[in-house]
């Protein structure tokens, strides 16, 4: 399934009803006057985020949502019913940008989180609200206002803990095998991952984290080359980046020019990536002698003055990816207690 995480869909709020121009006309009471009632309010269209959805791929072919008009009054003051609201339901980390000007309406961040995008129109008014000492029989009632409508960009950004980079066949799909239950397509050639996939991490009872397998980048990506910028987006909101690089690549270059490669695109997509935190996992240690191993791995942190932590692993081999594992998690709660204690000391 091909990841569908840029959409444009329309919206349209429910119409409010009219109002009703209406007399009493019973027996027995003469002057019955004017009882039009009121419209009912249109529906308004809301946005929710479900952590079960991964995807924006439904809304490749429905593309227009409209919720429910308000019915018009009634005579005898009856209102007109109101329109439905309509609920439309997208993934958790759903950027929601208004089209006509460029302006983000809102950011879906959490499970259950709403998110009004076109408001219903106001049900127009019975002419039983005109009444007054000078004009005891209105024959004048309003319309319903119009529902809004509006050309939403939807932009999905996955949430996870953890993103791992590289070059397509670096071991990206091997490595979320090896410590999640994800299970995405492995193969040798490029650009085996289409789409990232998520993996929970558990290192230990109620001890967890979220770990994305971000779609290989080639030099140009930033640009539209290969997968492109498509992908970059996703490692916004990750707290640490694992740079995977292999240790002997099949088409014979130099790891370390590959990760200055990589570098080079995330500093002309988002300067501010190169400030996370990103750690270097020399992978696919099982391809060679472990003496020879851990020489050319100190040859390639050397070559890059690497001051982050770096680890020599085998995603295929399981060697080392524990480890790797349980310092990720280690880092993440360091990070989690920080936050907290800026928080309280913010008064949040």
């Amino acid at each position: 399934m091909k990841l569908v995480d840029e959409v444009e869909i329309t919206v349209t709020a429910g119409n409010g009803g009219n109002g009703c121009v209406g007399f009493r006309r019973e027996k027995f009471i003469p002057l019955g006057g004017p009882d039009g009632g009121d419209g009912g309010n249109g529906g308004s269209v809301w946005l929710q985020a479900d952590e079960n959805l991964n995807t924006l791929v439904d809304f490749r072919h429905e593309t227009r949502f409209r919720a429910q008009r308000g019915e018009n009054g009634m005579g005898r003051q009856m209102y007109g019913k109101g329109g439905e609201d309509l609920t439309i339901v997208v993934p958790v980390g759903t950027v929601v940008t208004n089209v006509s000007t460029d302006e983000v309406i809102g950011d879906l961040t959490a499970h259950g989180q709403r998110l009004l995008v076109a408001r219903g129109g106001r049900g127009g008014l019975g002419n039983m609200h005109f009444k007054s000492s000078v004009n005891r029989s209105p024959r004048k009632a309003t319309p319903g206002e119009e529902g809004e409508e509006r050309l939403l960009r939807l932009e999905l950004k996955l949430l996870a803990d953890v993103g791992l980079l590289g070059f397509p066949n670096a071991g990206k799909s091997t490595l979320i095998r090896a410590v999640s239950a994800a299970t995405p397509k492995v193969a040798d050639y490029p650009f085996t991952t289409l789409y990232p996939n998520l993996g929970v991490v558990s290192t230990e009872p109620h001890r967890s984290f979220v770990v994305a397998d971000i779609p290989g980048l080639i030099e140009g990506a930033a640009d539209g080359a290969g997968l492109g910028a498509l992908f970059l987006r996703h490692i916004q909101r990750t707290r640490l980046l694992l740079h995977l690089v292999e240790i002997q690549p099949l088409d014979g270059s130099d790891p370390v020019e590959q990760v200055r490669a990589i570098e080079q695109e995330l500093a002309k997509f988002d300067a501010g990536l190169l400030d996370k935190p990103r750690w270097l996992l020399i992978n696919k240690a099982d391809l060679m002698q472990a003496e020879d191993a851990q020489a050319e791995a100190r040859r390639i942190v050397d070559a890059l003055d690497w001051r982050a932590p770096w680890f020599l692993v085998s995603g295929l081999a399981h060697e080392g990816t524990r480890e790797v594992m349980r310092r990720v998690q280690a880092a993440l709660d360091e990070q989690a207690r920080v936050d907290a204690e800026e928080a309280d000391a913010r008064g949040d």
